[in-house]
């Protein structure tokens, strides 16, 4: 591994923060305990965030409320609505660059992974949900002879007031793919960002704020555990979209039970790389590795668990020792760094406690381990671990780090066998000798993403959620959007 030791900084000085919530339209300062939002790289503080007290949440929510239940925004046409959506989404792409170097500041994320996956693709998303706003969904299902003659049709209602809770890894993805859907479904929306990393999400409260929605239709409060249960258990919240992790997304089923609340998870994967035989591996190892090691491996979808044939293990680990003495670790604001820090020290501390634990039980280490020579930041180097059976913790557990674990599997049933044993379903990544054999072992993957040999770009119209432990539901394109619709059935008589 390489290590980069500048320090980069943007043009202009560290931003004076936006440091105002968004409720009923208005940026309004928290009146509860401020929240310390740190920069990764530095340790240093950025800013002392005001959270919501319990109040301005109820206020936040009965906004929403009164804006769905009698503003101007349930009488707007889907094409109206996307008229608002589109600019807001202007608004959004004239502060590109500063929400992309916002998020380098409060997650780390190296500026030229922060600038594409960070902030150009949830506008894009928002753009593609502008789109669907459009849509008339009305099914007419047409005469039915039974008992009288009738006629039917489906319309397809918004669900109402949506809560989103969204993680700190990918700020502005999280929150913009559930508002953006739920807009276009006629939804109002209350957001409660991570405290972790608040910062673009203020920010793009802002752009919401000018792009002239109706007060109430998008609101944004800031106040940890105590907002999510708030949001989760309030009556007036019709549904809630959660991402996060699997313990946390446990507690909010728990609190949206009290009032039946339909519910969209995202809960994070385990997700493999399973390698089929007759693949050339010298090509694939670049992508194969940098795939999880993006965001410093804080990425649901990270594909950490790479499964290879067992007479290509060693050749595999010696390929990655070469890969892993390339990638660049350190600077966020260098171009070329691939792995910056992670969040917090607890959460570092954390990850390299489970390698230790994996190590202690028999692992070793094929490539990377320990951490780079900063003075300052939480780093770890990237590291792939061997001597793995695929039901130990290391290889079932979501670790949220720089980790790869390597597993070699006998005979293609074996391999896809071990790709399934994992109690996620996220996503699965495929290399394969030809497409065909790809897409032929993607419909035996228990995954709701399967990419082979790389994939392509990023879709907005696609579905992305998890089987199994992954979540419920569906983000993304039409499938995003039905999400926060109701199906209504509306029939009459024929005289």
């Amino acid at each position: 591994m390489t290590t980069s030791h500048t320090t980069q900084t943007p043009a202009q000085r560290v931003p004076e923060w936006t440091l105002e919530l968004s409720i009923a339209g208005a940026p309004v300062e928290g009146r509860g305990e401020p929240v310390s939002v740190l920069d990764p790289a530095t340790e240093e503080e950025l800013a002392q965030v005001p959270q919501a007290d319990a109040d301005q949440i109820e206020h936040a929510i009965a906004s929403a409320r009164r804006a769905f239940d009698e503003g101007p925004w349930g009488e707007m046409s889907g094409t109206d609505r996307s008229i608002l959506m589109t600019r807001f989404a202007d608004r959004l792409e004239d502060r590109l660059e500063e929400l992309a170097e916002a998020i380098v500041y409060e997650v780390g994320t190296p500026i030229t992974q922060s600038r594409i996956g960070q902030v150009q693709l949830p506008i894009a998303v928002l753009r593609n949900y502008a789109q669907l706003a459009r849509k008339d969904r009305t099914e007419h299902l047409g005469t039915n002879f039974e008992m009288g003659a009738s006629e039917s049709l489906v319309t397809y209602q918004p669900i109402g007031v949506v809560g989103v809770i969204t993680g700190y890894n990918y700020p502005l993805v999280l929150a913009l793919r559930s508002l953006g859907a739920a807009l276009a479904a006629g939804c109002t929306v209350v957001i409660a960002p991570s405290p972790k990393a608040p910062l673009s999400t203020l920010m793009a409260a802002r752009a919401a704020e000018e792009a002239g929605f109706p007060p109430g239709v998008v609101n944004v409060v800031l106040g940890g555990a105590e907002a999510g249960r708030a949001i989760s258990t309030h009556r007036a919240v019709d549904k809630v979209a959660f991402t996060g992790s699997r313990t946390v997304g446990q507690t909010v089923m728990e609190q949206a039970a009290g009032t039946i609340k339909g519910l969209t998870l995202e809960l994070g994967g385990k997700t493999p790389t399973l390698v089929l035989p007759g693949v050339d591996l010298g090509p694939i190892m670049r992508r194969l590795h940098t795939k999880y090691l993006l965001n410093a491996g804080q990425a649901c979808a990270a594909p950490a668990r790479i499964l290879v044939p067992g007479d290509q293990y060693d050749s595999v680990a010696e390929l990655s020792r070469e890969t892993y003495a390339k990638i660049r670790v350190g600077d966020p604001w260098d171009p070329k760094t691939i792995v910056g820090p992670l969040i917090s020290p607890e959460h570092r501390d954390r990850v390299e406690r489970q390698v230790a634990a994996a190590l202690e039980q028999g692992a070793a280490i094929i490539a990377g381990g320990g951490r780079p020579d900063l003075e300052r930041g939480w780093y770890m180097n990237p590291v792939l671990v061997g001597n793995v059976d695929n039901r130990a913790p290391i290889a079932q557990e979501e670790l949220f780090g720089p980790v790869g674990v390597l597993i070699p599997y006998d005979g293609l049933d074996d391999g896809v066998s071990k790709a399934n044993d994992v109690d996620y379903g996220l996503a699965a990544d495929v290399f394969s000798p030809d497409i065909a054999s790809g897409v032929a072992v993607a419909r035996r993957l228990r995954a709701g993403t399967v990419t082979i040999n790389g994939g392509g770009a990023f879709r907005p119209d696609a579905p992305f959620g998890g089987f199994k432990a992954s979540g419920i539901g569906r983000e993304y394109g039409e499938w995003g959007v039905r999400e926060f619709l109701e199906p209504q059935h509306v029939q009459w008589a024929l005289s």
